[in-house]
């Protein structure tokens, strides 16, 4: 079964920020190429600075190559994780099971990519991946933001394998999809509001 770009957002903004979630448990429905081109339709739009626009996309719905990408990912962020002093046994414990699939079953993964070629390239980056998750939350996909797989899809073989070109890096990695049940809303802290000078 394949989702189609035509179907209509359901949602205002409000209710589409509201609505989001990081989604971890995926459908088998594989989405079709319209309804990708349509989120990337949507990440274009985003705010860029100095109208650089410096983005570009890598869309991979092969599940083989996905779950290499895990298995490739997984000891890489591990080793971060033992890097940065973070000792978090629970991350640890999951990112060490070998059935793990960091990209959680999604059929597909979009991954936003760029020359570092500037101050605001990668804030560029997050605010298309913001458009794009809310893009797809409106018209009833989930998303998450796959960040442990990073430093694996910089790898000179994950560039090479993906078509990556050298001197671009992959910034934001994205799954989507259609969700499996229902993902329960998190609770936010209120703003922090450091100042308000009227």
């Amino acid at each position: 079964m394949t989702l189609s770009a035509n179907e209509k957002p359901h949602k205002n903004i409000f209710e589409t920020i509201l609505a989001r979630r990081s989604v971890r448990a995926y459908a088998p429905n594989e989405l079709d190429r319209n309804t990708i081109q349509k989120l990337l339709e949507a990440a274009v739009r985003a705010p860029t600075a100095m109208h650089e626009e410096p983005w570009a996309f890598i869309v991979v719905q092969n599940r083989q190559v996905l779950k290499q990408l895990s298995d490739r990912a997984k000891p890489l962020f591990i080793e971060r994780l033992h890097r940065t002093h973070h000792t978090n046994v629970h991350a640890i414990d999951t990112f060490s099971n070998p059935d793990f699939n960091i990209f959680h079953n999604a059929g597909t993964l979009i991954v936003i990519c760029a020359k570092p070629s500037g101050h605001f390239v990668e804030a560029d980056c997050w605010l298309a991946a913001e458009n794009l998750m809310l893009a797809a939350c409106a018209i009833g996909l989930g998303s998450c933001v796959i960040g442990s797989s990073v430093e694996a899809l910089n790898t000179p073989e994950a560039k090479a394998e993906l078509n990556i070109p050298a001197e671009f890096d992959a910034v934001a990695p994205i799954i989507v999809g259609v969700p499996s049940g229902e993902t329960a809303a998190t609770s936010r802290k209120k703003p922090l509001i450091l100042a308000w000078k009227q």
